[in-house]
């Protein structure tokens, strides 16, 4: 059996709302994004690995990468967004 993923198989019959309102804040300091794995450019990532510096997700959440992200669930704002991408790319 394959490992789930995250990301949408095939393409949607229409593209996901995405609406800026609904989503959470990440500088509200809730902590409610340091529960879940986020989307972040390979390349970003890399470089933060490198140089030790903080990186940006697709929701916005900044921090300095240092765990495994297969501990946590993907964040929800992140995995929307990258569905969207996604299926904009298909179209």
């Amino acid at each position: 059996m394959p490992a789930p993923t995250h990301l949408p198989t095939k393409s949607p019959a229409t593209a996901p709302v995405v609406e800026p309102d609904t989503r959470p804040d990440p500088t509200t300091g809730d902590g409610d994004h340091d529960r879940f794995a986020h989307y972040v450019s390979k390349r970003e990532l890399d470089k933060a690995r490198r140089k030790g510096a903080a990186v940006t997700a697709l929701c916005g959440k900044r921090w300095k990468p240092d765990g495994d992200p297969s501990r946590y669930p993907m964040c929800p704002t992140c995995a929307e967004i990258a569905a969207e991408r996604i299926s904009r790319s298909i179209e």
